[in-house]
């Protein structure tokens, strides 16, 4: 019997025993990954060698493995050591994974490793020393992982190496001067980095064959080395988003090789050095945001550039006319100088010029008729110049143009019939020229048209029909112009219309009707026209509206009721013809401005209502004085009555009321004392580090809610932590707060006021019914949150921060955002609360606050704990955060993680187990695919890397699309998620 097993296994061996030892480690590397996506399914046991496997190569003659490529194969797991048992690998490569454990120092066993890329992985740890222990590595790329530490300075010992690429890492140490040594290199990139503040090491100058030098945002300071100009064969230079100082080295005149220099975002100083003109291969050049001062040179613009970005310095002179011979010139900003003169005519007659931005300077002359000639510009950018004469008519031939900002320029003339109609325009502005004619009816062509800015120009005539076919305008001003006639009907077909700005203008006719249908006006001004009629009732249908003024016209009627309803920043109705009773809500004397100048108005506000009756006699006079002596008897008897009922009260607050200073930043129908007697415990609706919130609801039946800060010493320089009701002397608290109270969105809670002491703060807001978003959701009730109001929610408070990002001045990083910082109305419209201690931009581009806060446990940013500092990409992660909340319907930190939090525990969920058990149960799985776009989305804004998280304003975007189309699919079938994202370069461009 055992003869016969014997021979059974010498003449029919298993499958499993004739692979060979290669591909048995192999065998045990796919056990040790998991494989969602069966990238792994060719490994299979039945064949001989591996060398048919799907990555794998071989030596034809010893069959033995040489090179592994699992590239963007979506596997995950530890780093599989057994690697280097295969003796003759030479390449390595498993990019774009989920490899999440450290690098081991067993590394050092793969001694014929020549190539090694594990970049776009989440290796973490620090740099394992014995790297240096392979003799013959020539290639070294481990961008966009989690490494942290020191560069280990073994890695002086390289002899052989060529590349190494340490991009996108967590890198907290000095750059080393010792990189110097290894001569062999040609490419060292050590960008995006929290390196510890230092210069650039001179000794890189030693790097002779160096062909790219990458050290974009390292935390650089000093000046830049001239031993740099050493470097003969370097191609590309990039010292850019540093705090470098000093001036441009002549010596990088000597880089006769390079392509691109990239020193943008810096404090250089001083002028371009002379002998540019040596950088004969020169391509790119970006010195963009510095203090760079002096002449462009001429011998620069004689270059054959591509790419010119000069903007946000101090440059003088004119530009040189040599600019519009480069043959290949796509890109030139040169916005936020002091450059003067004209631009060459003939710019763009020779280049495939896209991008010209000049804004902000004081150029004067015409535009260039060529710009457009070779057909492929799409962004012309003048804004802020004096430039004069006509627009050229070539340019409406320009149908590949996106973005058109003429304004405050002098110029003339009729603007060309075709440039109103251009298909893929979305921004026109002409804002503030001496432009005259009519609105040409091509307008009807400009599909993709969101905003038309016309304002103070000498347009005149009829606004077309064709106006109403613009689908996709989000505001349109054309105030202070000359046009006359009645509003089109077709404009209330506008449903993406926030904003309609046609003051100062000669209009006339009624109001149209059906303008219910603007669901997202948020700011309507039609004063100082001509219009006649009534008030449209469906105003008060317009719930996001907060700006509304119709004064300086001739309406008639009554004032529609349901205006009430409406929660308004501004009303202006005066100097119409408006007759009756003013709504009760606004019959107050703060509203007196709104609506003097209308004879037939009445109300209970002195002056408005003049009198209509006969002669009054003595009879009716001692009534009137009796009726008065009546009333101040009363009013002394209870004023008296309150004051000893209240006295104690009062006192047992210990709160002196005319000690109080209200800061009112909107029309308030209740003063401070009306909030502090309100103010007691059985009103308090929840209480946290910070104080306490209580619901007041006002005599007028209105509620508000109060945030009474907890007090606190004052600090050392007047600083100051609103959160914690520290009082500051020096206007800190006064300048902050009265920039937050300018803010005005629909989806930012509004503001009504503040009250202080020396020791107490109080912020008035408005009351949101449902209370905020963490507590509706994570309660029993977060079963009757179905995905289209979650989806609602997300997009309300992704345009309230997209808001305070890009369209304050300067800029509001909140710094808090969470579930529970998101509250909501009665129809679960979502508003961003709690920004008052929000980081402000100042106008050096630095941040300022008066908190030392910087979040909530797991909704902070990774790169905090490094940096300590925050931006909007701090933001962007904590909404990521609230986006997998919604998703998910987990909280950002639970018992459940172990020591991970909700991003991690979406992101291993998503590799072991699929979408599926990702998703909140209580959804509907109807709704999957437009719940999985969501999710991606929350994982782009949670990405461990600043840089791949999307801007809010793409986030916006991308949140539009899925609501506007949920075809296209982005789960695939098994629920693993798109793990990248690279923004948008136009999300970057001139702030013009």
């Amino acid at each position: 019997m055992l003869l016969f097993v014997f021979l059974s296994i010498l003449f029919f061996p298993s499958s499993t025993l004739s692979l060979n030892q290669e591909g048995l480690y192999l065998q045990q590397i796919k056990l040790s990954l998991s494989d969602p996506d069966s990238a792994l399914s060719s490994w299979s046991d039945r064949d001989t060698t591996p060398c048919s496997w799907s990555g794998i190569k071989c030596d034809p003659t010893t069959s033995s493995i040489t090179s592994i490529d699992l590239s963007n194969s979506n596997v995950a797991g530890p780093f599989p050591s057994l690697l280097c048992r295969l003796q003759n690998l030479t390449s390595l490569s498993f990019s774009i994974n989920n490899i999440n454990s450290t690098l081991p120092l067993d590394i050092s066993t793969c001694q014929n490793l020549q190539h090694l890329d594990l970049s776009q992985n989440l290796l973490t740890g620090t740099l394992p020393h014995t790297l240096a222990d392979l003799p013959n590595l020539r290639y070294l790329d481990l961008t966009g992982n989690n490494f942290s530490g020191d560069i280990p300075d073994t890695f002086a010992r390289f002899q052989k190496l060529e590349v190494i690429s340490l991009v996108y890492n967590l890198m907290d140490g000095i750059i080393p001067p010792f990189l110097g040594n290894i001569t062999t290199l040609r490419m060292l990139n050590l960008s995006y980095n929290p390196f510890t503040p230092g210069r650039v090491p001179p000794e890189f100058g030693n790097l002779t064959n160096l062909e790219t030098l990458w050290l974009t945002q390292c935390n650089l300071n000093g000046e830049i080395p001239d031993s740099l100009g050493r470097l003969k064969k370097l191609k590309d230079l990039d010292l850019a988003l540093n705090n470098l100082g000093g001036s441009i080295p002549g010596s990088l005149t000597e880089l006769t090789s390079v392509v691109q220099i990239e020193l943008y975002n810096n404090s250089l100083t001083g002028g371009l050095p002379r002998g540019l003109g040596k950088l004969t291969e020169l391509k790119r050049l970006d010195v963009s945001m510095n203090r760079l001062t002096g002449w462009i040179p001429d011998e620069l613009c004689q270059l054959p550039l591509e790419s010119l970005n000069l903007y946000e310095n101090g440059f003088t002179g004119t530009l040189p006319a040599s600019i519009a011979d480069s043959p290949s010139l796509y890109e030139l900003r040169l916005f936020q100088n002091r450059l003067t003169g004209e631009l060459p005519q003939n710019l763009g007659k020779n280049a495939p010029l896209r991008w010209i931005d000049v804004s902000n300077n004081d150029l004067t002359g015409q535009i260039p008729a060529s710009l457009c000639e070779n057909g492929e510009l799409e962004e012309i950018l003048m804004i802020y110049n004096s430039f004069s004469g006509q627009i050229p008519e070539s340019l409406s031939q320009c149908r590949s143009l996106t973005r058109v900002r003429l304004g405050y320029n002098r110029l003339s003339g009729e603007v060309p019939a075709g440039l109103w109609g251009l298909p893929h325009v979305s921004l026109f502005d002409l804002f503030n020229n001496s432009f005259s004619g009519p609105i040409s009816k091509t307008i009807a062509s400009a599909a993709n048209l969101s905003k038309l800015i016309i304002d103070m120009n000498n347009f005149d005539g009829n606004i077309p029909e064709e106006i109403g076919f613009l689908a996709n305008l989000s505001e349109f001003s054309g105030s202070e112009n000359r046009f006359n006639g009645s509003l089109p009907g077709s404009i209330v077909n506008l449903k993406e219309l926030g904003s309609l700005d046609l003051h100062g203008n000669a209009l006339s006719g009624d109001l149209p009707d059906g303008v219910n249908s603007w669901k997202k006006m948020n700011e309507l001004n039609l004063a100082s026209n001509a219009f006649s009629g009534n008030i449209p009732d469906g105003i008060g249908g317009m719930s996001l509206l907060n700006y509304l003024d119709l004064s300086n016209n001739r309406l008639s009627g009554k004032i529609p009721i349901g205006l009430q309803n409406l929660k308004l920043n501004k009303l202006n109705l005066s100097n119409n013809r408006l007759s009756g009773e003013i709504p009760p809500l606004f019959a107050k004397e703060m509203y007196k401005s709104s609506f003097v100048g209308n004879p037939g108005l009445c109300g209970d506000i002195e002056g408005l209502c003049d009198g209509r009756g006969g002669g009054r006699g003595i009879g009716y006079a001692w009534s009137m004085r009796s009726i008065f002596a009546l009333a101040v008897f009363l009013l002394i008897f209870g004023v008296v009555w309150f004051y000893f009922k209240y006295r104690n009260f009062k006192k047992a607050r210990a709160v002196d009321k005319s000690k109080w200073t209200l800061m009112s930043f909107h029309n308030l129908g209740f003063s401070e004392y009306e909030i502090l007697d309100c103010l007691d415990e059985d009103n308090v609706i929840g209480s946290g580090s910070s104080g306490k919130v209580y619901k007041v609801v006002l005599s007028n039946g209105e509620a508000v809610a109060v945030k009474k800060l907890w007090g606190g010493q004052k600090k050392q320089g007047g600083d100051v932590d609103v959160e914690k009701g520290q009082v500051i002397q020096d206007n800190g608290f006064d300048a902050e707060v009265a920039t937050l109270s300018k803010i005005r969105h629909k989806n930012i809670v509004k503001l009504w006021c503040c009250c202080t002491t020396r020791d107490c703060n109080l912020l008035v807001y408005e009351y949101m019914s449902n209370g905020s978003l963490g507590d509706l959701l994570h309660s029993s009730k977060g079963g009757l949150l179905d995905w289209p109001t979650r989806y609602k929610i997300v997009a309300d408070a992704a345009e309230g921060l997209s808001y305070l990002h890009h369209d304050c001045v300067p800029p509001i990083v909140h710094r808090d955002v969470k579930s529970n910082n998101i509250l909501l109305d009665g129809d679960y419209g979502a508003r961003v609360a709690d920004f008052g201690v929000a980081k402000v931009f100042e106008s050096t581009g630095k941040l300022k606050s008066m908190s030392i806060i910087a979040g909530s446990c797991g909704y902070i940013a990774p790169e905090y704990a490094y940096t300590l500092r925050v931006n909007e990409k701090s933001d962007i992660y904590s909404f990521g955060v609230v986006i997998l909340e919604l998703v998910t319907g987990k909280r950002p930190v639970d018992p459940d993680y172990g020591e991970k939090d909700l991003v991690n525990w979406v992101c291993t969920t998503l590799d072991l187990k699929g979408v599926d058990h990702v998703i909140d149960p209580r959804l509907d799985s109807c709704f999957k695919e437009e719940i999985c776009k969501v999710l991606n989305i929350g994982i782009l804004c949670t990405s461990p890397l600043p840089i791949n998280r999307p801007s809010m304003r793409r986030v916006v975007k991308m949140l539009q699309e899925i609501g506007a189309d949920n075809q296209s699919k982005t789960a695939k079938k098994d629920g693993k998620l798109t793990p990248y994202y690279f923004e948008d370069a136009s999300d970057h461009g001139s702030v013009a």
